[in-house]
């Protein structure tokens, strides 16, 4: 059966100023699966998820050449609402990133701003978000405390419950368990495992073996190179190219 390809990007070559950090990728991204982009350090993978949801356009100096589409539609198209984008192409940083405010207007903020006013609507939300990212036992009882009292895990799960409460199409992750513990990583895990069931998920890592947990297919880069993409089973026991190999068995990186 064939797989619909959410997003994908085409010959897509990325500069900051005269440094050119992205070399013509081609990658495809299907629908209701996790792809994970691995390789060491510096190789580009962040800016390169930063271009899907046009998060370099806030960067001075940078710019796109190639194509990158959601639902084969171009968003670099001079014509794309970007605030509308990023709603439908959602992000989740390295470090959590609540906002100064409650939990409770932490995830309602975004509703707010995209116009919705029915308060029993926005609480509603709230608390779907909360419970489809596995934090609301934690916190139902506390939604008008400050979103900074809660720990490390409890905050990453409250920025993804903020993510989901507008409704994405796409979750974009750039490594959103470095900065945890263990136990915290693994609920991280446990969601983006349940969570592909309803979109595509897009995550940075450079934790192989979170790779090898949560992803359906893994692409490695290298020095701003897509060198090689396969479903993740395939990718880790049988790499197609020697550079993989070296990589996955921690020859260098």
């Amino acid at each position: 059966m064939a797989q619909n390809i959410k997003m994908s990007t085409q010959n897509l070559d990325f500069f900051y100023d005269k440094f050119q950090a992205l070399h013509d990728i081609s990658l495809d991204f299907p629908e209701y699966k996790a792809t994970a982009l691995i390789g060491p350090s510096g190789c580009g993978k962040s800016t390169y998820l930063k271009c899907l949801n046009r998060m370099n356009d806030l960067i001075l100096k940078t710019r796109v050449e190639g194509k990158v589409k959601l639902n084969n539609e171009l968003i670099y198209d001079s014509n794309v609402d970007v605030v509308n984008l990023r709603r439908k192409v959602g992000m989740v940083f390295q470090k959590p990133n609540p906002f100064l405010k409650t939990i409770f207007e932490n995830i309602a903020y975004g509703l707010k701003i995209n116009g919705l006013k029915d308060k029993s609507k926005i609480t509603e939300i709230v608390e779907a978000s909360l419970k489809q990212a596995a934090i609301w036992d934690e916190v139902k009882d506390r939604l008008n405390q400050n979103a900074m009292e809660l720990s490390g895990g409890q905050q990453q799960r409250l920025c993804i419950a903020r993510a989901l409460a507008v409704d994405p199409e796409v979750l974009l992750m750039d490594e959103p368990a470095s900065a945890l513990d263990p136990i915290a990583t693994q609920k991280i895990e446990e969601l983006i495992n349940k969570l592909k069931l309803k979109l595509t998920i897009i995550i940075v890592t450079h934790n192989m073996q979170q790779a090898a947990r949560v992803s359906d297919r893994t692409a490695f880069f290298y020095m701003g190179k897509l060198i090689e993409v396969n479903d993740t089973d395939t990718l880790f026991t049988n790499p197609g190219l020697k550079q993989t190999e070296d990589y996955i068995t921690g020859r260098f990186g």
